[in-house]
């Protein structure tokens, strides 16, 4: 590949590594789905989850709770092309998250996890897809619930 090439495919795939966060904490969280190839797969080996297909991944984060208030911070993230249809990343993450969230501003507790992504990526039809995503969480504890506010 030369070098612009090269370039062009490390930063979509890294857009798509940041797409996805934004679209779980800002967006629609099973739009998540359509950043993957139709046999992508998301997998937590610890958690034993295993989520493949794009339906399947519409469900898994479609499901995600509507009180959910979550931001994740990316960094790290580490593109690497092994040729014109295939690439792979390594990110790392940080997540806040709270669950019952009912508006309004939540006071700053320590994060829920921190962690790292593997991803492989596929160019289906010219465009770049991920096509595994696998979650490593070596920090990580319970989605605290927001305590009701004293009326």
């Amino acid at each position: 590949m030369n070098p612009l090439d090269r370039l062009l495919a490390e930063r979509a795939c890294e857009r798509l590594v940041l797409d996805f966060v934004h679209r779980l904490d800002l967006g629609e969280p099973a739009s998540v789905a359509e950043l993957f190839t139709e046999d992508g797969v998301w997998r937590w080996p610890e958690g034993d989850r295993h989520v493949e297909g794009r339906g399947a991944l519409r469900a898994y984060f479609g499901a995600r709770p509507a009180d959910r208030l979550s931001r994740r911070m990316m960094a790290n993230v580490l593109v690497t092309v092994d040729s014109p249809t295939e690439a792979r990343a390594t990110s790392y993450f940080t997540t806040y998250r709270v669950d019952g969230h009912t508006g309004g501003m939540v006071p700053a507790e320590p994060p829920v996890q921190i962690g790292h992504y593997e991803d492989t990526f596929r160019r289906v039809d010219g465009t770049w897809l991920l096509s595994t995503r696998t979650l490593f969480l070596p920090f990580g504890g319970p989605t605290p619930r927001q305590r009701p506010s004293a009326a």
